[in-house]
């Protein structure tokens, strides 16, 4: 009934009783890998399927957001492999540049020595030696998870290849006119000692101080409002909007700056809001962006007050001073002299900080080099428009195009010595050369390079390309690019996607890095907290696959992972789904033990039964279904359909139904024999790729094949047989009626019940051994007596209650409960019925009445039908 081309043997080996993940998981994967089953091939003619991991950092090691996104793009790629594509899941890390020196240069530190002792070769020698001991650890930690990448592929964006491509793009951009060196304001780390672009700038609400400051004297003095009272050591003039009449009379004159032997100019500029404070702002070109726009404007000119580590520099009492020290200072000298007019303390506002040490970062005017990202911008936005590249879901798409269209200049030069150091010679001349890679550098005396790196970003928005040999035409290339899909956070949209579809589209003549970028959301706590350490709620997910194994972890994470929204994660989740995996194990034992085979073809139609018949056809739907989830990156939807499909329709029903014919023996067992292979088999396929190493263990066993990750998807056949479903839910109606009756009366799951099972001319008459086995009802016996008598679903059950349950106490019970929800009733129906109340309550608590009122009907309703059905005293 499902297409399933792949020849299998008969299994030869017996399961052990318990599924034990830490036995099975290693050397499964060992295997995996041995037999090279991820590596891709670029001759092969199959279809190309790609996909890129994240470059996760060399310095990291596996947190619950990779595990997350690693299970996601692993269950991609396994079920394009069985689908018939060349998969390629690309493997890799990148260097890191900031986070990898900042590691180096603290592990040098506890020997008493920094960066500069050793001398720049040395130093990056250190790197390389400790990314050689230390670096790379979730090199591992991936194959724990079961990630199934090509690993004879792994790149690092500091590799010889990956070089190459670096210096080419750079000379590319340069010979264009796209990269160029210019003096602007950026954002600098005082304590990483290096420039950094605006997307690693982490904003934060801080408490500090707002002071307002007298300049000038008498009539000619305005007043000024800062945060950070330091910088006006570098101010080189004072802004006021020029309709102001308050100021009219002062634009083009000089007044005092305090504290200094200067005097600056008042100008008039468009930028300042007259609104705003006293409509009068203190300008400091050297050391603010909107500033230094307004020094152009004017010609001001460009005053740096500190150095790299954010100590002052100006002349006078403060030179010397960090410029928090310098800060207090300088207001109680302004405070001594009368200068200031208001303090305001604590003042909270936005302050960005260094996304990689927290330190607060000092906007800084420097030299830089830069790409010029206009016509990039457009081609990325453009690309999305005309539908080239479709982001999933599709709502994202705003976010996008609100960065792309917004974008700045975007400085790439850092001061680090870790990274692509930038391709530019400069000569004693003036001269300035950028250097190909297969040029050579200009020599003599006075030429040197450029001592800075490129940014981190820059190398890692090369990756769908660079890693298969661009800038040489490699099959690889041609055979994998562009890639399929890229699977990645929402949070690194403008980080690292922007990257990537502004170079590929350059560097690929137009062709963008990837047909979709499908975005998830963040993992979080149970709680939809965020994880921190200072939450103390962060998670090793190591910790949870050693005491649950790796399939639990990975289809927790799966079946809580909806497009673009955040996935809350609890341990108690993750023992459900290791629950799970041990019911796929345990019911699948039983099923061999009990002939279930895929050995010879399956019956035709007319010999199966109707049980048969409506598991075949919810196997079929299921395989419909499971598809057009993964089509829409519905991970979710898909766990959960595949989670109740195996648990609910196989092991609890099919199973349990098909268990008195088991027990019966004869043809009839062996075609039901056949049948349940068949689902195992297809059921097992359909989940492999959320949980590859419990279903690759039952499935070689079941069907005798080499693996299932080189097994054949699944197919629809397009069986379905809707009388056979319709007859089955008949049976499931009456089974559940008559289960929630037994324990509304009290009765143990267990306890026989004489019963009379009147189905008529139903089509639940060929039924009626498995709905006795199903509920524990006996036959009718001598003295039987109907207590209680339950028609469901064109049928009846007529039950013997006497002497099973205390019939007084039961009615005493239930009477009890039934005057407790009357009253919750009366009470919610007065609270609704009270105009007053309804005029003042919120939407919400108004809600909340109705919802209870209508538990309270229903548990009225429940009452009564069970008190109808006891037997009479």
């Amino acid at each position: 009934m499902t297409e399933n081309t792949q020849q299998q043997t008969a299994p030869t080996t017996e399961l052990p009783t318990q599924y034990a993940p830490a036995e099975v998981e290693g050397p499964l994967y060992e295997r995996w890998v041995e037999r090279g089953y991820f590596e891709a091939d670029a001759k092969s003619e199959k279809p190309p399927y790609t996909i890129v991991i994240p470059p996760p950092n060399v310095t990291g090691s596996l947190h619950l957001g990779h595990a997350f996104e690693h299970t996601l793009i692993d269950a991609l790629t396994r079920r394009k492999r069985m689908q018939g594509f060349e998969t390629l899941w690309q493997p890799g890390m990148d260097h890191a540049g900031i986070a990898t020196q900042n590691v180096v240069e603290r592990e040098l530190a506890k020997e008493g020595k920094s960066r500069h002792d050793l001398g720049r070769e040395a130093f990056v020698e250190r790197v390389w030696q400790w990314k050689a001991e230390s670096g790379g650890q979730i090199s591992g930690q991936m194959k724990r998870l079961g990630d199934g990448v090509a690993w004879s592929r792994e790149r690092f964006t500091m590799d010889e290849g990956l070089s190459q491509a670096v210096q080419t793009i750079f000379k590319k951009l340069y010979d264009d006119e796209l990269i160029y060196r210019a003096e602007r304001i950026i954002n600098w780390c005082p304590r990483c000692l290096t420039a950094i672009s605006d997307i690693e700038v982490e904003y934060q609400d801080d408490e500090g101080e707002l002071v307002s400051i007298r300049y000038g004297e008498g009539d000619d003095s305005l007043v000024v409002a800062t945060t950070r009272a330091e910088t006006m050591l570098g101010d080189t003039a004072v802004a006021v909007h020029p309709d102001d009449e308050r100021y009219k009379h002062l634009v083009g004159k000089q007044i005092k700056l305090p504290l200094t032997d200067r005097s600056i100019p008042v100008v008039a500029d468009t930028h300042v809001d007259p609104e705003f404070g006293t409509g009068a702002v203190k300008v400091t070109p050297a050391h603010d962006p909107n500033d230094f726009e307004i020094g152009q404007r004017h010609n001001l000119p460009n005053l740096a007050v500190m150095d790299e580590r954010a100590v002052i520099t100006a002349h006078g009492p403060f030179q010397g001073l960090d410029r928090l020290e310098a800060r207090s200072a300088i207001v109680a000298a302004l405070r001594a002299e009368g200068r200031i007019v208001a303090e305001k303390r604590p003042y909270t506002h936005s302050v960005g900080h260094c996304s990689r040490c927290k330190t607060t970062i000092e906007p800084r005017l420097s030299m830089q080099w830069w790409v010029k990202v206009g016509p990039l911008a457009k081609a990325a936005g453009d690309a999305v428009r005309d539908g080239k590249v479709k982001i999933h879901p599709q709502e994202m798409e705003k976010r996008y195009f609100d960065w792309v269209d917004n974008l700045h200049d975007w400085c790439i030069s850092r001061q680090l010595w870790w990274g692509h150091r930038i391709p530019v010679w400069y000569g004693p001349n003036g001269e300035v050369v950028c250097v190909g890679p297969d040029e050579q550098p200009p020599t003599g005396e006075g030429w040197h390079q450029d001592t800075d790196v490129l940014d981190t970003w820059f190398s890692s928005g090369l990756w769908p390309f660079s890693t298969l040999g661009w800038p040489e035409q490699t099959e690889s290339l041609a055979k994998f690019y562009p890639n399929s899909v890229l699977v990645t956070g929402y949070d690194i949209l403008f980080f690292w996607v922007a990257r990537m579809m502004m170079f590929g589209l350059y560097a690929m003549d137009g062709t963008p890095p990837f047909h979709t970028i499908a975005l998830h959301g963040m993992v979080r706590d149970q709680n939809g907290k965020k994880m921190s350490k200072s939450f103390g709620n962060v998670v090793n997910p190591l910790d949870w696959m050693d005491e649950y194994g790796s399939d639990a972890v990975r289809f927790t994470l799966a079946n809580g992972a909806n497009p673009g929204v955040d996935v809350p994660i609890g341990e108690d989740w993750v023992k459900a789904s290791r629950n799970f995996a041990n019911k796929i194990w345990n019911a699948t034992r039983f099923a061999l033990m009990n002939g279930a085979t895929i050995e010879g073809e399956l019956p035709p139609v007319e010999q199966l039964s109707a049980t048969d018949r409506w598991i075949l056809s919810r196997l079929n739907a299921t395989v419909a279904q499971v598809d057009a989830y993964y089509e829409d990156y519905q991970f979710a939807k898909l766990s959960d359909a595949l989670y109740h499909f195996a648990w609910d329709e196989v092991f609890d029903w099919y199973v349990e139904l098909s268990k008195t014919t088991f027990f019966a023996g004869g043809e009839q067992a062996k075609v039901s024999g056949r049948v349940l292979g068949e689902v195992l088999d297809v059921m097992l396929r359909l989940l492999h790729p959320i949980v590859p190493f419990v279903t690759e263990a039952l499935w070689t066993t079941l069907t005798g094949g080499e693996s299932l990750v080189i097994a054949d998807w699944p197919k629809d056949s397009g069986f379905r047989d809707e009388a056979a479903e319709a007859e089955i839910e008949n049976l499931q109606q009456v089974v559940t009626e008559v289960r929630r009756f037994r324990a509304d009366q009290g009765l143990q799951p267990g306890q026989k019940v004489p019963a009379r099972l009147e189905l008529g001319g139903t089509a639940l008459a060929a039924h009626e051994a498995a709905i006795r086995q199903l509920l524990r009802l006996q036959p009718e016996g001598e003295g039987f007596s109907a207590t209680a008598s339950l028609p469901i679903g064109g049928a009846t059950v007529a039950l013997d209650l006497s002497g099973t349950i205390d019939v007084a106490a039961e009615r005493k019970r239930l009477a009890k409960d039934l005057a407790a929800a009357e009253k919750e009733k009366a009470q919610a129906e007065a609270k609704l019925g009270n105009e007053a109340f309804l005029a003042k309550a919120p939407d919400n608590v108004v809600d909340k009445i109705k919802g209870r009122l209508a538990k309270a009907d229903e548990d009225i309703a429940r009452i009564q039908t069970q008190l109808a059905n006891l037997p009479q005293a």
